[in-house]
């Protein structure tokens, strides 16, 4: 099983955050054997511009490269498919509407509304059978508590691939909805619906100690940490030291 196929099967896979924009470490990671590895154009300082020099980077790996698009705009997520992305990973989605959305921006007609052309990257520019390529999968991030309150709904929604966690967002969501479940009930309806609905349930990690118990609690797309937190970490080691 190749790891872009290990990406789409239920199996676990491991993939990172990627945010210095950098096409180095983004090869780097890719060498070092990650599942997936996710280009963050949300946080990140990673910018459009920048992103298809990343994606060059691993391309000679066998590596899924996943993209944080920073909004629900179509025409974003269309070019960053027809550049090569195999996911697209979509922030704050809180319904439904919003869900049928964006797989409506992933898909060509009569599916969506996806422009089409075979002579983008993705289609090895115009080398390659639009036909036999893998459908490119959509991650939508629950970081609220209103998607909390709908997750069974977008959950449901045909396209959806995985139901991803934004912890840090979630939390501050929480804390600030006194009618909201705590976060491990979050959590818990999270991988219910994703059970339910026969999709993925994934979640970024700080703390690489937390992995065991998500996994036993249903998650499989597992992020651990990011470029920055691991070179910021490395960096105080070093001056510590």
């Amino acid at each position: 099983m190749t790891k872009k196929t290990l990406l789409q099967s239920t199996e676990i896979s491991l993939g990172t955050w990627l945010s210095s924009g950098s096409p180095s470490v983004a090869e780097l990671a890719a060498r070092c054997g990650f599942d997936w590895l996710l280009f963050d154009l949300e946080h990140g300082c990673l910018s459009e511009a920048d992103l298809l020099s990343n994606l060059r980077a691993i391309s000679g790996q066998s590596t899924a490269a996943v993209v944080r698009v920073p909004t629900h705009e179509a025409g974003l997520i269309g070019r960053v498919l027809d550049w090569g992305a195999d996911a697209i990973m979509v922030p704050h989605v809180e319904c439904a509407a919003e869900a049928e959305s964006l797989v409506r921006a992933m898909r060509y007609p009569p599916a969506g509304d996806r422009g089409y052309s075979r002579s983008v990257r993705t289609y090895g520019y115009g080398l390659e059978n639009p036909e036999t390529s893998a459908r490119p999968m959509l991650f939508v991030q629950i970081e609220s508590s209103r998607g909390i309150e709908n997750i069974d709904t977008i959950a449901s929604v045909e396209g959806v691939d995985v139901l991803f966690v934004g912890p840090a967002d979630l939390r501050l969501s929480l804390s600030n909805d006194p009618a909201a479940p705590s976060y491990e009930d979050a959590l818990a309806r999270v991988i219910q619906a994703a059970n339910a609905n026969d999709r993925h349930a994934g979640i970024l990690v700080r703390d690489p100690g937390d992995t065991k118990h998500l996994l036993k609690q249903g998650f499989n797309k597992i992020a651990v940490d990011s470029d920055i937190a691991i070179l910021r970490s490395g960096f105080l080691a070093i001056v510590g030291r």
